[in-house]
């Protein structure tokens, strides 16, 4: 059963980590997809649900409220594909029951790469992989040695989603898409006032919601975290 079980996660990471390519979809509203729905994977397993505060032009602004997520610690490497491999693992053992519970959890989804750009092209960035928390899991977190519970209060992201597999160009590609599409906005403003408070950890994060067996529409996302005094929001 052990081998089995390094197998499959072998496999999963292959793909979830960029072992392949396919073609780049158009966005999910692009597609006439219902704004503010949650990517079809959410259908079979849980993900955070959150609150449509407003669709634009290439991004949506949602609200979510005291989500829990299972972290790594920061992972040094120049690529976002490589260091989401290395975390995956460590959360992969977790749910199969490395914890201090050595409890078995449901798998879910995102799996979501926080990205904190290094200063230079050749030097390696900071990136933290989380696994969101099942709700029934949330009250009383398994503990594990190499990784921390996250626990968020209201936090509001701006999302771009994307499709295909995450790769290190595409996904620098989508980031800098959702910035430009927010560009002006009050929206950014409160990002920018966010990220210069500290209250956010890195620049961007990805998300990432499909089993690595689904080739043909997936879905990703860019998010943009940020809190605001919710007095201000129309």
């Amino acid at each position: 059963m052990a081998s089995l079980s390094f197998f499959i996660s072998a496999v999963l990471l292959l793909y979830l980590c960029g072992g392949s390519s396919s073609s780049r979809l158009a966005p999910v509203w692009q597609r006439g997809s219902k704004a503010g729905s949650l990517p079809p994977s959410c259908e079979r397993i849980e993900c955070p649900s959150y609150d449509l505060v407003q669709e634009g032009n290439g991004f949506e602004i949602r609200r979510y409220d005291s989500p829990v997520w299972m972290t790594t610690s920061p992972i040094e490497d120049i690529s976002l594909v490589n260091a989401t491999r290395t975390g995956f693992f460590q959360l992969f053992d977790y749910i199969q029951g490395k914890n201090k519970y050595n409890e078995k959890i449901e798998m879910t989804a995102p799996v979501m790469t926080e990205v904190s750009p290094s200063d230079g092209p050749f030097c390696a960035s900071s990136f933290a992989v989380s696994f969101y928390v099942p709700a029934k899991n949330q009250a009383d977190v398994p503990p594990s040695e190499n990784l921390h519970a996250q626990r968020w209060g209201v936090r509001y992201a701006a999302v771009r989603q994307f499709s295909g597999f995450v790769s290190d160009y595409s996904v620098g590609e989508e980031a800098a898409a959702l910035q430009a599409s927010l560009a002006g906005s009050s929206w950014s403003e409160a990002i920018k006032k966010s990220q210069k408070a500290g209250d956010t950890k890195s620049s961007y994060t990805v998300a990432q919601y499909n089993s690595p067996f689904e080739f043909d529409h997936r879905v990703n996302e860019i998010w943009l975290l940020f809190d605001m005094d919710e007095s201000h929001i129309i």
